[in-house]
């Protein structure tokens, strides 16, 4: 069984950056596609960021130059940099990877970007 730890949310200023991270574990195999996903209250769970293994990396467009997400293998771990935050990505930000066929996500992680 994968577990998955996220930190790094929080309070923020709009324009202001955060920095999320999340380590895997437990896996007897290799992890496969890295990613971070939202849901804002009200709304369904959307995708924020994917990283592959090789470091293919994928954005939702709302979050393109603005997030940067990277990953090290060796520690599996996947961190996501969000810069220039705006009152809109408020939201729980969840950890996700995927291990052969199966999919795991983690706790999840509030960010909450206010004046």
């Amino acid at each position: 069984q994968v577990q998955l730890v996220e930190s790094g949310g929080g309070l923020v200023q709009p324009g202001g950056s955060l920095r999320l991270s999340c380590a895997a574990s437990g896996s007897r195999f290799g992890i496969n596609a890295m990613g971070w996903y939202r849901q804002a209250p009200g709304k369904q769970r959307e995708l924020v960021a994917t990283i592959s293994s090789g470091g293919t990396t994928n954005y939702a467009e709302f979050v393109k130059g603005r997030f940067t997400i990277s990953r090290d293998n060796a520690k599996n771990t996947v961190d996501l940099q969000m810069s220039s935050l705006k009152p809109e990505d408020t939201a729980v930000y969840y950890c996700n990877v995927w291990v052969v066929l199966h999919q795991y996500w983690g706790q999840g992680t509030q960010v909450t970007v206010s004046s």
